[in-house]
């Protein structure tokens, strides 16, 4: 998977460069995050929950930032593990260019590999998955980084989301249940298939 996008941030380059190095308004920026600590030098332990289609999971994993060139450039490492959920690695490159004096456009390239069920649930699920936690991330970053709050719309309109992400489990998880059934009384055995698995994280 690769993925590129460009952000304009309303603060200037330099506070940009700190806040993406301050782990408490990372963990506040980043959907589902748990945990970010330090890990060694330039380096972080990170803990979230994600969901991407039926698969849903805790992710632990390490950062790792590399090609330093404050406050311009770096790279960050990444892997993680959720389990049977599958597993995450790659690199993200990210480059912020001032503009004007009291805005910051700020570009990345990600590189992703996925394995376990993740690899199985289609590639175009996977990059609209990304696309949308990467939109999220930076709408929760800039407001981080300028004291503002969403405004009510906003708020709502999360509060919407959520409810049907919620709605979609539910769903999901009553179809799990309904295929379980099916394939006990075909097999005759109390297995579950992974998805039923799955929706317990």
């Amino acid at each position: 998977m690769e993925l590129t996008e460009s952000y304009t941030l309303p603060v200037p380059q330099r506070r940009t460069w700190e806040a993406l190095n301050d782990t408490t308004i990372l963990q506040a920026s980043i959907p589902g995050c748990e945990t970010i600590e330090a890990d060694g030098e330039n380096a972080y332990a990170v803990s979230l929950s994600a969901s991407v289609g039926p698969v849903k999971a805790r992710f632990k994993g390490r950062m790792l930032l590399t090609d330093i060139d404050a406050p311009n450039t770096y790279t960050i490492v990444f892997e993680g593990q959720g389990g049977a959920a599958g597993f995450g690695k790659g690199s993200a490159h990210v480059t912020l260019e001032p503009e004007g004096n009291e805005s910051t456009k700020l570009t990345y390239t990600a590189h992703a590999q996925i394995g376990g069920k993740l690899a199985q649930i289609g590639s175009r699920l996977v990059d609209g998955a990304a696309r949308k936690i990467a939109g999220e991330f930076f709408k929760r970053f800039s407001a981080q980084v300028t004291g503002e709050t969403p405004a009510n719309g906003e708020a709502l309109e999360a509060a919407g989301e959520a409810e049907e992400d919620e709605d979609e489990s539910e769903d999901t998880s009553r179809a799990n249940s309904a295929e379980d059934a099916a394939e006990s009384a075909h097999t005759g055995k109390g297995s579950k298939s992974w998805k039923a698995w799955i929706s317990k994280f």
